[in-house]
């Protein structure tokens, strides 16, 4: 495998290195910005269309499955993502998965049909899976070598914040307000021209090479299974429970807007935790001693504390019932929990693979994570429709508990083949 575009710093660079060092940068500065105007568009408009759709008299199940008709896109797309980044190139692949949001957003404003609305959503969804495959790939690539924890967590805490800021916006201006469909509409659509800021980007050393579509996905399943368990584990209770917290807020008697506040809780737990759990891993890693293994025991390690932790803070879901302030720190605890989850995956897969290999290992992660993203909401919302007492704690402890027991089980033991550390 080549080495690393992006070589360390030092003094004497051949003219053509700099220029090479200088673009990788301006492109992850433009997928940082891009990504966040994209990103706060749409966790403003996610609550949004929840709240509209409970307030035109939907039942919560019908809520949760519109909820996870998004995560349904992206379940559909992803698995195609190498195929089409393959066929289109990295740069128009990313415009292409900017411009699609924009369009569907567009249209939730000019109807109320419903069955058009969840089309909308599946197309939303798609576009979002196809730009989450290839930014986090380009991302975890050309961060400098022994400091890709630091980099990805900088852009998964970057993430987080969104999970903040867009229900923040929404609720400065109101679920109520007219306005507040256009300025997500809006938040889109600068994502979208800062998108097409991206310069154009080296192409892959493997982009004739490597497998790409159903098989690239299976192949890089089948090479790294740990990963599917930790992308599910992290989407469920990370984003997957976050596109319901409105729903559990109103079913324990808060209101419109401090219900939508849970999913900022969510988002801030994420955006507090992702960034160190990279710096750690990073330090863990290259630890001289090697106290806790090698590159890839020490972020299973911390992998293991992830979920450990999201399995303790679920133990206390029983008591939220009658103590409805604890949903704020328990919705803190599963955002930072599984994002640091998602974090120290993609650190993982980034360590060792490249191009359009990295972009199917991704995709492997961004599949799993998108099933914990579907099944949370629509099992989630049943849950607390039909058994919000019993059904809705044990459906959490069993996946938290589930989590835990696989990542214990997982082996210390390196994959095959020299990291790329």
């Amino acid at each position: 495998m080549s080495e690393h575009p992006l070589p360390p710093a030092h003094t004497g660079l051949p003219a053509t290195v700099a220029p090479a060092r200088d673009q990788a940068r301006l492109g992850l500065f433009v997928i940082f910005g891009s990504t966040f105007f994209e990103l706060v568009g749409y966790f403003m408009l996610a609550p949004l269309l929840l709240l509209r759709l409970k307030g035109s008299g939907e039942s919560t199940a019908l809520a949760g499955l519109f909820a996870a008709s998004g995560w349904l896109g992206i379940f559909l797309m992803t698995p195609f993502a190498s195929a089409i980044t393959q066929r289109l190139g990295r740069r128009p692949t990313l415009w292409l998965a900017a411009l699609i949001p924009v369009i569907a957003t567009a249209g939730f404003a000019f109807t109320q049909w419903l069955a058009l609305w969840f089309v909308f959503k599946i197309a939303a969804g798609m576009a979002s899976g196809l730009r989450w495959v290839l930014a986090e790939a380009v991302v975890a690539e050309f961060s400098p070598p022994g400091q890709r924890g630091r980099y990805v967590g900088i852009f998964e805490t970057m993430v987080g914040v969104t999970f903040v800021v867009g229900p923040l916006l929404l609720a400065w201006v109101g679920a109520e307000s007219d306005a507040a469909l256009w300025i997500a509409l809006g938040s889109m659509a600068i994502g979208l021209f800062w998108s097409l800021l991206i310069p154009r980007l080296p192409d892959a050393a493997d982009a004739h090479s490597a497998k790409v579509g159903l098989s690239g996905v299976w192949h890089a399943l089948l090479a790294h299974p740990l990963v599917m368990t930790v992308g599910f584990v992290g989407g469920f209770f990370e984003s997957g429970l976050t596109s319901i917290l409105p729903l559990y807020g109103l079913a324990l008697g808060l209101g419109a807007t401090a219900a939508a506040l849970l999913v900022s809780a969510s988002g801030l737990g994420s955006a507090l935790m992702m960034l160190p759990a990279g710096v750690m891993a990073d330090r863990m890693a290259h630890h001289p001693r090697q106290r806790w293994g090698n590159e890839r025991d020490a972020r299973i390690a911390l992998m293991r504390l992830c979920a450990l932790i999201t399995l303790l803070a679920t133990l206390v879901i029983p008591f939220v019932a009658g103590t409805p302030w604890l949903a704020a720190p328990v919705a803190f605890v599963w955002g930072g929990a599984g994002g640091c989850l998602y974090t120290l995956a993609m650190i993982d897969i980034g360590s060792r693979e490249e191009g359009i290999t990295l972009v199917n290992s991704t995709a492997v992660l961004v599949l799993s994570y998108t099933l914990g993203g579907v099944l949370a909401p629509a099992l989630g919302a049943a849950a607390l429709q039909w058994a919000p007492t019993l059904g809705f704690p044990a459906l959490l402890l069993a996946v938290a508990g589930w989590g835990w027991w696989l990542l214990r089980r997982a082996p210390s033991a390196p994959p095959a083949g020299t990291p790329r550390v």
